[in-house]
């Protein structure tokens, strides 16, 4: 990406830029933390901080788009509106098992274990309402 593919100065009030740079700051960590917490999703918070950030700030944003494990699922969503089949299987695979393995933990909580579930039954349908991206060659993924 080139400077002059990055969005110009956000125009409107100071306080909604500021309103957004936070709520891209709070969608990134919440993203980052992502990565590592199977039940909290990662794309769709990274995708919020990018939207947040090209209302915000032109150099995060380019910092998103230019990121290595970030950059590429930006890029794909904007231009596909759409994520990688390996993706949804990854992020439905490790979201079923955290949460069967946090509900057997919760051996005695039937409530919570319910509410767990239930949980997970409407994140794994709204991730399988997701358009699927082929791309038509390997080089473009």
């Amino acid at each position: 990406m080139t400077p002059a593919d990055l969005p110009t100065a956000p125009s409107g009030p100071r306080w909604l830029r500021g309103l957004f740079a936070l709520a891209g700051g709070l969608a990134l960590l919440a993203g980052v933390i992502g990565i590592f917490l199977p039940v909290l999703p990662t794309t769709p918070f990274i995708l919020l901080a990018a939207l947040c950030f090209a209302r915000s700030s032109p150099r995060i944003y380019g910092w998103l788009l230019n990121h290595r494990l970030f950059g590429p699922m930006i890029d794909t969503w904007q231009r596909h509106r759409s994520i990688p089949r390996r993706v949804r299987w990854m992020a439905l695979a490790s979201m079923g098992f955290s949460i069967s393995l946090s509900i057997m933990l919760m051996q005695g909580q039937p409530w919570l274990q319910l509410g767990l579930g239930l949980l997970g039954v409407v994140l794994a349908a709204g991730l399988l309402r997701v358009p699927v991206y082929q791309p038509a060659s390997a080089n473009e993924q």
